[in-house]
């Protein structure tokens, strides 16, 4: 952590600070929109296709061929969140590479082809309308965001073209109207609960602030810490938004500084939260909190020596806990696919999807179909991924409710922790 201020000095910045941001208000020169005009309404779900009509009925459905399954995933390959793409394409090319080494499923290899939408909603649902379409796939699998995948779903389901583990924790895609969504994942309102629960039990805080990104995953994960905090008792102490696909945060940071919580739950990526924590911390040092979708390796990365003491919740093991078979055999397919890349929580989710593709494929046998991946999937019980155990049943397309706390070391490392500690 970094020194306090001297209380004079302390004081002086704060009154600079809030005649600063009392002229960025009026100026908004960092494009910031009132909360109320920025809310982003929310589109209505696609309702699953009527009896005999379905799609995903078809016994020759596309992307299949005698000796190759496509699968599409759009995502994020350029931009501020372009980490989180790539690292996602390559985890499920890991798991893809191990399988297509030992012959393929049912004589099938498999083929991953990618498609970038740089994190805007628009190209999202482009890119889906053209794995649908022009260069069809068999399936979507790990769309990354929840303004995506939210203008991506819409396609798919009225397609009937499952949409596998995107990489979001939002509500809208928990919908059990969604038939053709499999998550993963754990949601965010099971994170933000997770956050919030240690925040007031372990340290005894009450003022909790939430920074977040002003699109459809800001709102989720918002929703979740306000529905934490109320279960409580509590509000937050402040809450203020930035703009996706931005760095412009100075607002954000200022009303961040001026109310002086005692911790912040971010709900952003990984460039502009590094941003915010680091622009902060000279001022004002409270327990900074985020959740997966930050792209924990790169966060870190980006803040350096300013990341020690950072929160993150995630929703995938350890990546470095080789004792557990799903991560053992995580890093023996990532290193045999990529030897030099690193792991992280983000290329170990992208595996997991991988693996869970292939589970619903080897349950189909040589006859796939649309249908019968969903299906077996859906039916399969609980789902043992080398220990990473995931249950679907009707009305619950969430497959893993399982949150894990981490903290970033000294030495820029992610450790895994039980409980939060106040700083000495």
């Amino acid at each position: 952590m970094k020194p306090a201020i001297a209380p004079i000095a302390r004081a002086a910045g704060l009154c600079i600070l809030a005649a600063a941001l009392a002229f960025s208000l009026a100026c908004q020169s960092d494009g910031g929109i009132s909360p109320t005009a920025a809310a982003i309404p929310t589109p209505a779900i696609p309702q699953p296709a009527a009896a005999g009509s379905d799609p995903a009925a078809s016994v020759s459905d596309p992307g299949i061929s005698p000796d190759r399954v496509r699968f599409g995933q759009s995502a994020a390959f350029s931009g501020p969140a372009q980490a989180l793409g790539d690292e996602m394409r390559r985890g499920i090319n890991a798991a893809f590479a191990a399988a297509n080494r030992a012959g393929g499923v049912h004589g099938r290899q498999l083929e991953l082809v990618t498609l970038d939408d740089a994190y805007e909603p628009d190209q999202a649902h482009d890119n889906t309308r053209r794995f649908v379409s022009a260069e069809p796939v068999f399936a979507l699998i790990g769309a990354v965001g929840t303004p995506t995948s939210r203008a991506a779903v819409a396609v798919a389901q009225n397609a009937g073209v499952p949409f596998l583990a995107p990489f979001t924790g939002a509500e809208l895609l928990r919908d059990p109207a969604l038939d053709q969504v499999l998550n993963l994942r754990a949601s965010y309102y099971q994170e933000t609960e997770a956050m919030v629960a240690r925040l007031t039990e372990d340290l005894g805080f009450t003022r909790i602030a939430v920074i977040y990104q002003n699109d459809s995953y800001g709102e989720a994960g918002l929703r979740g810490v306000e529905a934490a905090l109320a279960r409580r008792n509590l509000a937050p102490a402040a809450t203020w938004y930035y703009q996706r696909n931005t760095s412009a945060v100075k607002t954000a940071r200022l009303h961040l500084i001026l109310a002086n919580p005692e911790a912040v739950i971010m709900i952003g990526a990984y460039a502009p939260v590094a941003e915010i924590i680091a622009a902060t911390r000279p001022l004002i040092d409270p327990v900074f909190m985020a959740v997966s979708f930050v792209g924990s390796n790169a966060l870190a990365d980006a803040l350096g020596a300013d990341g020690a003491g950072v929160y993150v919740t995630q929703v995938v093991p350890f990546p470095a806990a080789a004792d557990q078979p799903a991560v053992a055999a995580y890093r023996q397919a990532l290193a045999a696919y990529d030897p030099d890349a690193a792991p992280g929580f983000v290329s170990l989710e992208g595996y997991l999807a991988g693996r869970l593709a292939i589970a619903g494929l080897e349950s189909c046998g040589p006859e796939l179909s649309r249908r019968c991946f969903l299906d077996a999937l859906r039916a399969s019980g609980p789902l043992d991924l080398d220990g990473f155990t995931l249950a679907y049943g009707p009305g619950d397309n969430q497959g893993s409710d399982a949150v894990y706390l981490t903290m970033i070391g000294p030495d820029g490392q992610y450790r895994p922790v039980d409980r939060l500690e106040a700083a000495p």
